[in-house]
């Protein structure tokens, strides 16, 4: 699949988990997978045939949260059982949060959604697949050096954009380089050097910023403090953060003059730029924007601005918490299914 063109893009839900498990089930020689979270019975089990068919595959899983919690625990059984070449990430980051696969040696898929049921029906999401041949070398280099745990030197010019290192900068240029628009989907924002970029976009530049953001209730308790102090900043400061309706918001997506995108698993978080294993990219295809854009537009005119007084946000929390819970309850239900139903 995405043969026809240097890029191309998946969205989600809109898309679904086809493009990618098509994608697996048409690998030829080799499969380097690189995941935060890996939980997604579907393409488990699409994984370990391609390993039975001869493809060469490697996987490297984050071992767990920083909270302790360990998503990725079945992965790594079942793929270690199945003797498919199954690492933990690489220890010199105690977060690997990056999504990426590399194909073939050829193709490269940089994505925001973990392989996991919700982020393929329930969540705003994006992953851009590009043929280009020096930017998948340089997903491939990445994951070589992870996996041999050696360090990885980025080429000095690129439109790819890693973490640790020069992420930060990156992001709050791409905003500096605005002129007259950003549309911005992030789940939080919480790193002050990016918040204040968007605040001197607004206030200084009059660049028009639209800004998708989780509502309060859907972050995680100890994101709430950071998280609801950045909203109101930026609030403070005339740029009023919206919420989607109906849809999860995991996408970190930013578009400057509807022209030009960075994409990537990033969020505006100290610890992404700081600590972890990230990668982003930039990119302006013509019809990948148009459709970004569109997209985006639609999303707005089905927003809500966050109320972010008090007495707003415990009313968020006490009105979704229970909903939120039995719809994810629902679709992983439903995926493990499909998933026996592909078994059988």
């Amino acid at each position: 699949m995405f043969t026809d063109a240097v890029h191309h893009l998946i969205v989600q839900p809109d898309d679904g988990i086809e493009p990618i498990l098509k994608t697996i089930d048409k690998a030829k020689k080799s499969l380097d997978i690189k995941m935060f979270q890996f939980t997604d019975p579907i393409l488990i089990h699409a994984v370990i045939e391609a390993h039975k068919r001869g493809v060469k595959v490697r996987v490297m899983l984050n071992p767990s949260r920083f909270t302790g919690e360990h998503d990725n625990d079945e992965a790594f059984a079942m793929f270690r059982d199945a003797k498919v070449p199954t690492e933990e990430t690489n220890p010199k980051y105690p977060i690997t949060h990056e999504k990426s696969m590399v194909v073939d040696g050829k193709q490269a898929f940089i994505m925001s959604l973990n392989w996991a049921p919700k982020y393929f029906g329930l969540t705003r999401d994006y992953g851009l697949v590009t043929n280009d041949s020096a930017e998948v070398a340089e997903v491939a280099g990445c994951f070589e050096a992870d996996w041999n745990r050696v360090d990885f030197t980025p080429p000095p010019v690129s439109n790819i954009i890693w973490s640790v290192g020069k992420a930060r900068q990156e992001v709050i240029d791409f905003i500096r380089g605005a002129k007259e628009s950003l549309f911005i989907q992030h789940e939080k924002y919480v790193d002050t050097p990016v918040i204040e970029a968007l605040v001197h976009a607004k206030m200084k530049n009059n660049v028009k910023v639209h800004a998708l953001a989780l509502p309060v209730h859907s972050l995680r308790d100890f994101y709430q403090l950071d998280g609801i102090a950045g909203l109101r900043l930026l609030e403070d400061l005339g740029i009023y953060v919206h919420k989607l309706k109906g849809t999860h918001l995991h996408a970190k997506l930013i578009l400057a003059d509807e022209n030009r995108a960075l994409l990537s698993s990033f969020n505006i978080y100290p610890k992404c730029f700081n600590e972890r294993r990230e990668l982003g990219i930039r990119f302006s295809d013509p019809d990948l924007i148009k459709r970004l854009v569109k997209i985006f537009k639609l999303d707005w005119e089905n927003s809500k601005r966050i109320d972010l007084s008090d007495e707003g946000i415990q009313a968020d929390r006490d009105k979704h918490a229970a909903k939120e819970l039995a719809e994810q309850v629902a679709h992983e239900e439903k995926h493990a299914h499909i998933a026996r139903s592909r078994k059988a």
